[in-house]
C-alpha cells in the first residue's frame, strides 16, 4: 500500500490553560485514508531544570480522525502558563488491524495561556470557605532591610515604586510576571490585634493607615490562593485606584469584589461615619497595591521580634495535591 504523506503546515489556535485546537495539511490522495491521528505532546525540556529529577512521561495521543481543527483537552496533563511541544503522525487501519503511518510531522512549540476568569472565579470560592471570620486592622504594613528604605528615600524621592508581581502561587496566575505593584500585609495578631512582631522581609517596617491605600475611589480584585505545602493558606488581593493602569489590567483579568461585602478584607461605615477595616482570621492576605507610595504618608519602625525567613512567600510554589486550594483544570 502506498504509504501516508507527513501532515505539515501544523496550527495551533484557540489556547487556553488547559486546550488548543490544531489543525494540520493532509496530502489530498490521503484524506479518505486516514483513519487515526497520533499526537506527540511533551513538556518542553527546560534547561535549568534538576538532571536527576523524574522526567515527564511523553504522552501519545490517539484520536479517531476527525475533520481539522480538533480539540485537545486534559487537565490531567496540560497546565497553564507551560511550554511544550507537539508532532502529528497520521494512520490508516488495515484489514489485517495492524496499522500504516506516515512520519512524523516537523515539531512545533506553543505556550498554555493564564487562568481565565471563570477559572478564578473557581478559586474564589474554594478561598471563601477557609477565610473564616474577620478581625479589625487599621494599617497595612510592608517589611524590608534597612538599606531599602534608605534608597527609597535618598534615590526615589520618598517614593516606594511599583515592581513586577514575581511567580508565587499558582502557576497559572495571570497577575505573576504581568502585574507591577507594592507588596503590603494587613493580617493582626489574634491576641493583640496589632500587626505581627515577626516577619520573612526584614526587621524594618513601613506602616500607612488603611485609608490611604483602601480608600472609596479604590477597587479591590481576588488574585490567587494558594498554600506552600503547609496548612496554611493564603489569598492575594489587588488593590488598584480605579482608572489606573493597574486597574484597566485587573478588569480584564480578575474577579471584582465588593469592598463592604466580601471575606477577605472589608471597608465599611460605622454608625458615626468611622471608616473600619477588617481581615479573614484564618488565610495569610498578600496585598498588592498597584501605584507608587509616598513613604511620608505613613511611618517607619522596626519590627520588636525576629526575621523569620522560612515564612517567606518570594516566588514559592503552590503544592499541587492541596484539595484545599486547587482546582480541576490546570495546577
Amino acid at each position: 500500500m502506498e504509504e501516508l504523506g507527513v501532515p505539515c503546515n501544523i496550527c495551533i489556535t484557540n489556547i487556553t490553560c488547559d486546550s488548543f485546537r490544531v489543525a494540520w495539511d493532509i496530502e489530498a490522495k490521503d484524506r479518505e485514508r486516514v483513519t487515526h491521528y497520533f499526537i506527540d505532546l511533551n513538556k518542553k525540556e527546560n534547561k535549568n531544570s534538576n538532571k536527576f529529577k523524574h522526567k515527564d512521561v511523553p504522552t501519545k495521543l490517539v484520536a479517531k480522525a476527525v475533520p481539522l481543527p480538533m480539540t485537545v483537552r486534559g487537565h490531567w496533563f496540560l497546565s497553564p502558563r507551560t511550554e511544550y511541544t507537539l508532532a502529528v503522525q497520521t494512520a490508516c487501519k488495515q484489514s489485517d488491524g495492524d496499522y500504516l503511518v506516515s512520519e512524523w510531522s516537523a515539531i512545533v512549540e506553543f505556550c498554555t495561556a493564564d487562568y481565565a476568569k471563570g477559572h478564578l472565579s473557581q478559586l474564589l470560592k474554594k478561598a471563601e470557605s477557609a477565610a473564616g471570620r474577620l478581625l479589625p486592622f487599621s494599617v497595612f504594613y510592608h517589611n524590608h532591610h534597612k538599606e531599602y528604605f534608605d534608597y527609597i528615600r535618598d534615590g526615589c524621592g520618598s517614593v516606594m515604586p511599583t515592581y513586577l508581581k514575581d511567580n508565587s502561587g499558582s502557576h497559572g496566575s495571570p497577575i505573576s510576571g504581568k502585574l507591577h505593584g507594592i507588596f503590603f500585609s494587613c493580617n493582626t495578631e489574634f491576641n493583640t490585634g496589632k500587626a505581627p512582631s515577626d516577619s520573612p522581609y526584614g526587621r524594618h517596617r513601613f506602616e500607612v493607615p488603611a485609608n490611604v491605600l483602601f480608600s472609596g475611589s479604590t477597587n479591590l480584585y481576588f488574585a490567587d490562593f494558594y498554600c506552600m505545602y503547609t496548612a496554611y493558606h493564603y489569598v492575594v488581593l489587588v488593590l488598584a485606584p480605579q482608572g489606573s493602569e493597574g486597574d484597566v489590567f485587573c478588569q480584564e483579568r480578575l474577579p471584582l469584589l465588593d469592598p463592604s461585602s466580601n471575606p477577605f478584607m472589608t471597608r465599611s461605615s460605622a454608625e458615626d461615619e468611622e471608616v473600619l477595616f477588617h481581615h479573614a482570621q484564618d488565610v495569610n492576605l498578600e496585598v498588592i497595591y498597584s501605584e507608587p507610595v509616598d513613604i511620608n504618608l505613613g511611618y517607619l519602625g522596626q519590627i520588636s521580634g525576629h526575621q523569620l525567613m522560612s515564612l517567606s512567600t518570594a516566588n514559592a510554589k503552590k503544592d499541587p495535591s492541596c484539595k484545599t486550594c486547587n482546582i480541576s483544570v490546570g495546577r
